[in-house]
């Protein structure tokens, strides 16, 4: 559980050392990955990354916990915590982003109350609506 939160999702599945996915993961409640993910994942729930994970993806969460090595881009609804050792190479979006002293990132990283969903239509509320009106005619 992120934080030692209370009442957090209930593990509901892993993919354990020397195991190797490849492609789209999907899942509810909360995961761990310790093996090898190369691909995408998307859940609005949590993601657990263990310190023997090698991770190659597009990720979409709701939370995210990392202890191991990433690559990609990360967009998490809530928040995401960075654990010692951990090395990221990958553009970060999230509203909440936690660093422990010895964890390495290695890219952009976009915070704030609005931030952590991936682009969409102009509908999104991630993304401000913007609207042009013609410069009035002088003369």
């Amino acid at each position: 559980m992120i934080g030692g939160r209370k009442g957090g999702g209930t593990l509901n599945g892993f993919l354990d050392r020397g195991a190797r996915f490849e492609g789209t993961l999907t899942f509810e409640d909360t995961f761990r990955i310790d093996g090898v993910l190369k691909g995408k994942v998307v859940t609005k729930n949590e993601l657990i990354i263990g310190d023997g994970a090698a991770i190659d993806a597009e990720i979409h969460v709701g939370r995210l916990s990392v202890s191991g090595n990433v690559r990609g881009v990360i967009y998490a609804r809530e928040r995401v915590e960075v654990h010692a050792g951990a090395r990221l190479q990958a553009e970060i979006h999230t509203p909440s982003l936690l660093v422990e002293d010895g964890a390495v990132i290695q890219g952009p990283v976009e915070t704030g109350p609005q931030v952590g969903r991936a682009p969409g239509s102009a509908s999104d509320p991630a993304i401000p609506a913007i609207s042009v009106s013609p410069a009035p005619k002088t003369g």
